[in-house]
């Protein structure tokens, strides 16, 4: 039977939390980075519908002012 140091088991096992959690930071950022890219938080269309909504008409000129302002802030 294989007989292992504790220390050594203790240290092995936060080795490894560690490598899993560094790797698992970077896989879920690297997804996260490609589903904004695809699905962004907010476009033309989402901002003509909210001003509808508040019961104006926005111009073409409104509502890319309001994305240039919100593209400004990333």
């Amino acid at each position: 039977m294989m007989d292992i140091q504790i220390w050594l088991f203790i240290v092995l096992l936060i080795g490894v939390l560690l490598v899993g959690g560094i790797i698992g930071f970077f896989a879920a950022r690297s997804w996260f980075k490609r589903y904004l890219e695809k699905n962004p938080p907010m476009n033309e269309k989402m901002i003509r519908e909210m001003m509808r909504q508040m019961g104006r008409t926005p111009s073409e000129k409104q509502v890319r002012q309001i994305m240039n302002s919100m593209n400004q802030y990333k």
